[in-house]
Formats: C-alpha cells, structure tokens, sequence
C-alpha cells in the first residue's frame, strides 16, 4: 500500500514544529523522479518547499505541513508516536491524522495520475511547510509572498487539514472565518478599598462595556459562515490583596469573524463602544487571519464529485473550526479547498487514521485533478 508506506515514512520524523526533521528532503526525493523543480524557500528556521511540475497553463496546487503539535506525556501513548504502528486497522503515530497521511497521498495521487496521461498544457504544484502548528509567520506566508513578488499565482488549491468528521469524504472545507484578537488595558487609580472617593475601580468602570460587547450582534453571518463571535478568552487586574483597588483592568479577548463583517468594521465599532463608555484604555490588535471563502465553483464541484464517485458520500461544504493556511493561499487563489481524514483524534494521545482510508484519500485527490487538468 504506497499510501501507508509514506505516511509510515513520514511519521517517523519527530517533525515537532517549527522543526521539519527531513520530511521535505524525502517528498523532494519522491517529487523529483516525476518531473517536479524543487525550489526551497526558507525562513527564520522554518523549512519551506515549493514543487512545480510545468510552466504553463492553470496551477493546480496541493497544499499542507510537514510539522506536528508535541506529543504530550510520552507514558500516555500506547507506542511511541513517531514509530508508526498498526492496530486493529488504525495507524498510530503524531502527525497520523493531521496532516501527514494527506501529504503520502497527494504524492500517491500525482504518481498515478502521472502514470495514465499526459499533462500537455496545465501545471502541479505542492506547497508545503514547517510551520503551520506553531506560530505560522515564516511557513506558507512566506512562499505566498515569494510568489506574489514574482507573479506567479495558483488557481486551484487543495489543503489536505482533516475535515472530515464521521466518515471519509462527509465534509470539505470551502472557507474559515477569520481571526482578531486583542489586548484591552483599561486604565483606573489604584488606592484603598476603603477610600472609595480616592479610587477609580477600572473593573467597575469596564464591566458594562464588557457586558455590552459580549451582547452586542456583531452580524448575521451568510449562506456559508455563522455569525461573528466575540468572547473574552482572559481577564487580569490587582495585586493579590482584597484591600487594594487595582490600578488597571487587561482583558483579551477575540472574534471568530465570517465574511460578512471585516477587521476594520469591527475595530471601529470597538473603539465606539469603548468611548461611549468614556473609558481611559489602551488597545492593541493582532490579527489572526482574515476570512476566505471559496463559493461553489471548479473546485468544490470536482472535490464532491470525486468524493462521491469514491466512497459514496455526499460532501457538506463548511466553514466550521479554527484557522488554516488556506487564509495566506487565498490571496493568490481565488479557489481553496480543503479536504483530508476524520479529524477525532488530531493533536490528542494516540492519534491515528484509519488504513482503510488511506488508499480511497488518494483516488480523491487523484480523481479531483483529473476532473481539473486539461
């Protein structure tokens, strides 16, 4: 079985990010037989490929990482987790689910796709890297911008995330919703609590604005995305002391945003909130990722319909979950897509996939670009 031979290969590189392991050399050294150029793009110690095979044509690209989470307490797994092990059907091993079993089969995929016909006018193409897991500054973001500056652009992606939930091929992600955070200090006077006319409580000052931002209807979301969503992940203010009023109040908090609101609308609405209240703060924004949507096209109907053609399943497009590198692909992409294994157990003790899934993965990919490819 090529496909579990690889993940297998994979697997056995203790990739844990931002740290590649030799996972790139070795899909180079399965790429480059086929006819792939090999062009390293790294930076600030994260590992970067991009694979192109053809010059001319549409661009249709395979997406992911070669990084994984850290294992967690090493007693708890039921073998190691860069042994790859196999029982009772399943694959075991760090990486097993998310993502390294997609990227053995995207490979499988070209090599059979390869085998049966001729690519006369349209590329191939992998972009992969060693910093997805971690904080993704120097991973896909910087290959996306090295093909930017030199025009280059990819019009079909498929970013092998587990998306699927119950069964194989029961959910492709066709967009996330972005991410916005920040860092709230509201400002105050600190004093005795017993000298309330001394004292300016930032706690007590913010918390109805805190209670209206937590309320408010940030909008309606649309056809493919649920409503933004605001939620304070963390609140700090004082010393320790009952008897001490603090000085300022920090809270963090974040949306989880749809397509339907962008990061300037809701900074402004924000800033309004806060100043209706006439509070004294500070506030610093970070921004995660911005929303993407692929809506049905080329790629999402290629995507089902291979699915279906495999396993029988009709596919549900969905937005749901964090964010993904698809967000930096986007923006030379106009179609991102992403699609790969039952995601139960990703980042958990003994993650694992299914082999049964292994080989049916890869006539997807397979039967996705032939329905693409000219």
């Amino acid at each position: 079985m090529p496909v579990l031979e690889k993940a297998c290969a994979l697997i056995a590189r203790p990739s844990v990010t931002p740290h590649d392991a030799g996972c790139l050399e070795l899909i180079a050294s399965w790429l480059t037989p086929l006819g792939f150029s090999i062009e390293r793009i790294d930076a600030g110690g994260v590992s970067n490929l991009w694979a192109r095979r053809g010059t001319s044509g549409q661009v249709i690209c395979f997406a992911g990482h070669t990084d994984v989470v850290p294992t967690g307490p090493l007693d708890q797994w039921h073998s190691d987790p860069f042994v790859p092990s196999v029982r009772d059907g399943m694959l075991y091993g760090r990486g097993a689910a998310d993502m390294k079993s997609s990227i053995a089969a995207f490979v499988v995929a070209i090599e059979r796709l390869l085998a049966q016909r001729v690519l006369a006018v349209d590329s191939l193409a992998l972009l992969l890297t060693s910093d997805e897991e971690g904080d993704a500054v120097n991973g896909t973001v910087r290959v996306v911008e090295a093909l930017k500056a030199r025009n280059e652009h990819i019009d079909c992606c498929i970013v092998g995330e587990p998306t699927c939930v119950s069964h194989l091929g029961d959910t492709v992600k066709n967009g996330r919703r972005g991410s916005l955070s920040a860092r709230l200090l509201v400002k105050g006077v600190q004093g005795h609590v017993a000298y309330p006319h001394l004292i300016k409580n930032p706690v007590h000052l913010a918390a109805p604005a805190l209670a209206e931002l937590a309320a408010s209807t940030w909008d309606d979301g649309n056809e493919y995305f649920p409503p933004t969503s605001f939620q304070i992940s963390n609140a700090h203010a004082g010393t320790g002391a009952t008897n001490v009023v603090p000085g300022s109040f920090e809270i963090l908090f974040n949306f989880r945003h749809s397509t339907a609101s962008t990061v300037e609308d809701l900074q402004s609405r924000v800033h309004a909130l806060l100043d209706r209240h006439h509070l004294d703060y500070e506030i610093h924004w970070s921004i995660g990722g911005r929303p993407f949507l692929t809506p049905r096209g080329d790629l999402c109907a290629a995507l089902g319909d291979a699915i279906f053609a495999t396993t029988g399943v009709t596919t549900e497009l969905s937005t749901t979950g964090g964010t993904s590198d698809g967000r930096f692909i986007a923006d030379i992409c106009q179609q991102v897509a992403e699609f790969g294994p039952i995601n139960a157990s990703i980042h958990k003790i003994d993650e694992h996939v299914a082999v049964s899934d292994l080989e049916p993965l890869a006539r997807i990919y397979q039967h996705t670009l032939d329905r693409l490819l000219r």
